[in-house]
């Protein structure tokens, strides 16, 4: 599904991958036990939120801190450092495809 977003130039994501990114972190918080993983719409397709994460982890725009806020609120206990003093999005995204990644491992298989 990554295919269907947008490739990043020169490691910096355009306005709308973003926002995407937005989505999907807002669409993490709201992830309860037990649902599927959530999607996002981004130009009318449905994409996984590990997806969105997956293609910002090497973006190298800074964070903004509005998000930075959400994203500390999210992983508590987890550590974003870079060894930069500013996040980017590619420290915030790796973690949380990774979290998306080890939710979807410790998911109970209906039967």
């Amino acid at each position: 599904m990554t295919r269907l977003l947008p490739a990043l130039h020169e490691g910096h994501a355009p306005i709308y991958l973003h926002q995407a990114f937005s989505d999907a972190l807002d669409a993490y918080e709201g992830w309860e036990h037990g649902m599927g993983e959530p999607l996002v719409e981004f130009e009318g397709l449905a994409i996984s939120i590990s997806s969105v994460f997956g293609r910002m982890r090497s973006c190298s725009d800074l964070l903004p801190i509005r998000i930075l806020e959400d994203v500390a609120a999210v992983i508590p206990g987890r550590h974003l450092a870079s060894g930069e003093d500013q996040l980017t999005y590619a420290d915030a995204a790796r973690v949380l495809r990774a979290l998306c990644v080890e939710r979807l491992r410790n998911a109970e298989i209906p039967r």
